[in-house]
């Protein structure tokens, strides 16, 4: 009996080993009632699951990124139309807006059968099971990259490269990668790099290194840059904000301006991101009852 119980032992303590190494079931998503989806990556697997509750941002609600606003709502009309359409790459100043706009574009276009599928970048590894998910289906996917930068030797970078335009299987008609990123070429740069940089017939052609690096930036067929925000488009984006979280009647400017400019200073940033914490800090504090005592 002391050995049957030896080896029960024995077993139990191999499965606790085993067990973390199994692929995890994710709970699938079924795309004709979720509008989005999250890859959830595990060490033995990964899978799709559904997003409950859609960041509720809209484009009438995106301030002075006018530019870029219409040309992602082009490319992605062209894109649901069955139209030829790219590859988006949003790069910039944090707090601009660039993730926001992607929201916005799934909550205006959910209707007409737009989807979208939030990967991180470390978990692009995953992306021919990705494709493979969707393979076939009616929707119009965007898969979803915030944040996008890689290390030199990160299997992720060769895997995004193949997906957009390096593999000998044509990308997905019902797929397009829209992805954002503080640093244009996505990758980090080296002032020694630019000592590989060669003349050829006096024109200046950079090294390998750089050529790389540049070559999957490339693979997006539309670049938008987002610009930090002055003064006055700051204190408009707060205006936006605060109309929308105050209960009528809505604060004069004069009211909050002293108090947005300090808040932003003492972020060290004028942003979009830095106008909406201010106002929901500003319109909260407001809202709570006097202390009591």
């Amino acid at each position: 009996m002391d050995r049957l119980d030896h080896i029960a032992d024995r077993i139990e303590a191999l499965l606790d080993r085993v067990e973390p190494l199994l692929p995890t079931r994710t709970a699938g998503v079924d795309w004709t009632q979720a509008t989005a989806a999250r890859w959830i990556g595990h060490a033995g697997g990964g899978g799709l699951e559904p997003v409950a509750n859609i960041h509720p941002i809209r484009l009438g609600e995106l301030q002075h990124i006018d530019r870029a606003r219409d040309a992602a709502d082009r490319n992605t009309r062209q894109f649901l139309a069955g139209l030829p359409a790219n590859n988006l790459l949003l790069s910039g100043a944090r707090g601009t807006g660039k993730s926001s706009l992607i929201k916005a574009l799934l909550n205006e276009y959910a209707t007409d059968g737009l989807r979208l599928i939030e990967v991180q970048p470390s978990d692009l590894v995953a992306l021919p099971r990705i494709i493979a998910a969707i393979h076939g289906r009616p929707e119009w996917f965007i898969l979803f990259c915030d944040d996008l930068s890689f290390e030199a030797d990160d299997p992720s970078y060769k895997a995004l490269k193949a997906a957009l335009d390096g593999s000998v299987s044509a990308p997905p008609e019902n797929l397009l990668i829209y992805a954002t990123s503080n640093r244009r070429h996505l990758l980090p740069e080296y002032f020694s790099e630019n000592e590989q940089a060669r003349s050829v017939d006096g024109e200046i052609h950079p090294g390998e290194a750089v050529e790389e690096k540049i070559s999957l930036s490339e693979r997006f067929g539309l670049w938008l840059s987002f610009q930090p925000f002055d003064q006055t488009r700051y204190l408009d984006i707060c205006a936006c904000w605060v109309r929308q979280l105050h209960p009528t009647p809505v604060p004069d400017r004069s009211e909050w301006r002293e108090d947005a400019l300090r808040f932003a200073l003492e972020r060290g940033s004028r942003s979009g991101r830095i106008a909406w914490q201010f106002a929901r800090d500003w319109v909260g504090a407001r809202g709570l009852p006097a202390p009591r005592g």
